[in-house]
């Protein structure tokens, strides 16, 4: 198993960052990252996302929901084909700082027999795009003052 972990500081209250975050219909309007997201982001529902890294051309994926714990954490598994093929269970983890800011961590384990093959494009572009989607709710959740 590999992983990919960022993390950023938004200087803005863990509810007003987790209502950006689960306002999935906004998405196109700020979200560099994952361009379109749909269903019902429920703990066991399956929904559809679709994720641009940088440099790439965008991925259609129907994931599970894992867990969906407001304004703490929200996960799921996505698979490329089948299940032990190519892996993916995708973490936002919200964290309140003593300061009233939130730490905002989003991470990806990936598993499964292409991991090791599209590893280096992973930790590349998937990174970078993990990078741009936190910088912009960072500027979202900063300039949006509820």
């Amino acid at each position: 198993m590999r992983q990919i972990e960022t993390e950023i500081i938004i200087h803005a209250p863990v509810g007003r960052v987790w209502k950006i975050l689960t306002d999935f219909n906004s998405y196109p309007e700020w979200n560099p990252f994952i361009k379109s997201f749909s269903g019902k982001p429920e703990k066991g529902e399956r929904f559809k996302v679709i994720l641009q890294p940088p440099d790439s051309k965008p991925m259609t994926f129907s994931p599970v929901c894992l867990e969906r714990n407001e304004n703490k954490e929200f996960r799921w598994l996505g698979h490329i084909l089948f299940k032990g093929v190519f892996d993916g269970e995708h973490i936002f983890e919200l964290n309140e700082e003593k300061n009233g800011s939130t730490r905002f961590v989003q991470k990806e384990n990936f598993s499964g027999i292409l991991v090791p093959v599209l590893w280096k494009q992973l930790n590349n572009k998937t990174r970078r795009g993990f990078e741009m989607m936190n910088e912009a709710l960072k500027i979202r959740s900063e300039a949006n003052t509820d």
